[in-house]
This record gives structure tokens, sequence and C-alpha cells, in this order.
């Protein structure tokens, strides 16, 4: 194998555990995940935290707001999962719990941010555990990769890829806008959709230094081909199944 082996990077709610919970991380950490995303945002007063939507469903079918509700308001109180075997309950997770988890490992968290609120808050916690080289932002579009740019130049980030650049544009083109707004915007990298990528954009972004992260690939077939295409990492739900590819070929390796 010539070219390095992709991150594992493992999905929120890997291998069926229920999304945004400590088990859940704690399942990818185990199995054997580089990076370990998560959604996060911001309650009321300020508490960072694991959720992908504003809004949550309780039991009783009530709708909470996580930014319009104080985090000693949210947690007494068990959610809606949308992921995950068995029962799908869950409390609301702080984000300080899972770097806590993460941190004595030496693996990554690819925080996964939902709202911009969010950035200024991150940082300081980052900095607070001394995290910032254990971290990295994701879900940044332009605008927000531009805020974080401002806000924090030292935090680091992905540029997630607007996908409708493919529609409106020939493919060369799009990726050439891509590379360009990853670099305007200070990103160390680019995060996106499996099925927009091309080798095409692979070599360009390469060329520019700009290391490209695929997201969600549970397939095996699929694994191998980005494997194969060198990308920086690869996002998947199925984390077993990635961390036994890698084992096999980098066993190979030593037959």
């Amino acid at each position: 194998m010539s070219k390095r082996f992709p991150f594992i990077t493992a999905h929120s709610g890997s291998m069926n555990t229920i999304d945004h919970t400590l088990p859940s991380i704690m399942t990818a950490l185990q199995i054997g995940a580089d990076i370990v995303e998560e959604d996060i945002r911001i309650t009321k007063d300020g508490v960072l935290v694991l959720a992908h939507d504003d809004l949550l469903m309780m039991n009783e079918g009530v709708e909470c707001s996580v930014s319009g509700m104080n985090y000693d308001e949210l947690s007494p109180f068990s959610f809606q999962g949308t992921h995950g075997a068995g029962s799908r309950e869950f409390r609301i997770c702080k984000l300080e719990d899972m770097l806590q988890l993460i941190r004595p490992t030496g693996q990554i968290a690819n925080l996964d941010i939902k709202a911009s609120e969010c950035i200024a808050p991150v940082s300081a916690l980052l900095r607070k555990l001394e995290m910032t080289e254990q971290a990295f932002l994701s879900g940044c579009g332009l605008e927000l990769a531009m805020f974080v740019q401002q806000t924090d130049p030292e935090l680091r980030k992905l540029l997630n890829v607007d996908t409708e650049l493919f529609r409106s544009m020939p493919y060369e083109h799009a990726a050439d806008q891509i590379c360009r707004d990853a670099l305007a915007a200070g990103c160390v990298g680019i995060n996106i959709n499996y099925h927009f990528v091309r080798e095409e954009l692979l070599a360009y972004a390469s060329s520019l230094q700009l290391p490209v992260y695929v997201w969600t690939v549970n397939e095996e077939d699929q694994m191998h081909k980005f494997i194969d295409w060198g990308v920086a990492s690869i996002t998947t739900r199925n984390l077993q199944a990635l961390v036994d590819i890698k084992r096999r070929m980098l066993g190979a390796l030593y037959d």
C-alpha cells in the first residue's frame, strides 16, 4: 500500500449506537476510530451540547429548543433519538464531557458546528482543555468558515462543500472554486459528500495541499475506492468494516 491509509472517522451514532451520546463516543474510540464526529449546538445559557437539530422531541411528544432553553432545563428530560438500536432515549450531553473522554486517548474530535454562536465558546473550551491540536471544526460553509477565521484563526477547520456548485457549473470549475474558497477562509481541508468526489478534484486539491475528507461512506466497495483514491479521511457509521479493511491491508504488508 503506497498511500497512507485514510483517517477513520466515526460518524455520530456509528455501529448502531444512539447519536449524540457518550456510549456512542466510547464505542467509536474502542473499535479504533482515529477521529470521532459529533454535532455541536449551544443552549440559551451558553453550554455547548451534542445535538444535530435545534428542536428535540421529548418522549411526551413535546418539542424543546436547544437554543431557547438553559442546560439545567434540558438536562432532566429524555429525548427521542433518530438512530440506534433498542431504546432510542437519550439525555442531552455536554461537549466538555465528550472532549474529556477523547483527551487522554490522543484521538481527534471532529466538531460539526450547527450554529455560529458556538464558535467563540468552542474556541474557549478547546483552549481551556489544551485540545486545540486535538480537534477541528466541520460543518463550515464558506460564510461560517470566514467567520471562524475572523473569530479565531488558529482554530482548525474544514470547508464544507456547497454541492450546488456542481449543478451550476462544469465540474472542473466547481473544483477550482471550492479550493479557492477553502484557501481564502484559511481551511486546513475540504469536507464533501462522497457522491460528488471525482479523482480530478482530489488531484487538484492535493496540488494545493488541501486534504479531502469524504462522508458518509458505509459500503465496503466504496470504502475501497476512496482508499485507492487517496482521500485523507473516510467518515462512516459502519466503523468496524473500515477498521477491518485497514487491519487486512496493513497486515498484508507484513505477510
